[in-house]
């Protein structure tokens, strides 16, 4: 990733620059809800801060790798254009709430999507460098549990992944979704009960802590 774009890996082309961005200078002042100043984060760091978390949670939703890299880079766009209307909060939250969203828009649009199983190895999007134990996760995801993830709706799987992957509260959730909170409960104990039923017809035995039961 250079200047003001994402560059996105290819496994059979390389990486790719998909989109460039009219770059805020460094040290953009911007307000938050008390009227303060703070300094708006240039698009460079906001990639290198988020890429892998945003890129993550997107692979998860989608099921596979072209389309959580469409869903990170149009994440991306739309937060850098939307930082001047943000204020100071849980920027992680923001992260999840436009990533999900522009998923299930995404959803809606093709009304089917493709699903494929978590390759060994793959083109990550840039960003930091992960710790040995993320490394792990993210190439070790049970290839049946992300099958049972993909076999869930849109939005069942959107709320399982958000809190079994993701650890984000019922609350937190209801707020990315948009929801009521007894609606994420019932689309997680759902949720949980489809993917306990996809394994156990597989005759498997899930051996990545996600809590799918309880």
């Amino acid at each position: 990733m250079e200047g003001g774009h994402v560059e996105r890996g290819s496994s059979d082309t390389g990486a790719q620059s998909v989109e460039t961005m009219d770059v805020i200078p460094a040290g953009t002042a911007g307000f938050d809800a008390t009227g303060d100043e703070f300094l708006m984060p240039t698009w460079d760091e906001l990639v290198r801060e988020h890429a892998d978390r945003v890129y993550r949670l997107a692979y998860r939703l989608s099921g596979n790798q072209h389309d959580a890299e469409d869903l990170t880079q149009e994440t991306f766009i739309r937060v850098f254009r939307s930082l001047s209307n943000y204020r100071p909060g849980t920027f992680e939250g923001w992260l999840h709430r436009i990533t999900t969203n522009l998923f299930l828009d995404m959803v809606r649009r093709r009304n089917k999507i493709r699903m494929e199983a978590l390759p060994e190895e793959y083109d990550r999007v840039p960003g930091d460098t992960p710790d040995p134990e993320q490394i792990y996760a993210d190439a070790n995801l049970d290839p049946d549990l992300q099958a049972a993830l993909d076999s869930l709706t849109p939005d069942f799987r959107a709320a399982v992944v958000l809190c079994d992957i993701e650890g984000l509260s019922y609350e937190e959730i209801a707020t990315t979704l948009g929801v009521k909170l007894g609606t994420v409960r019932s689309r997680i104990h759902r949720g949980r009960q489809t993917i306990r039923d996809h394994l156990a017809a597989r005759g498997h035995q899930n051996r990545r802590s996600v809590a799918v039961g309880n």
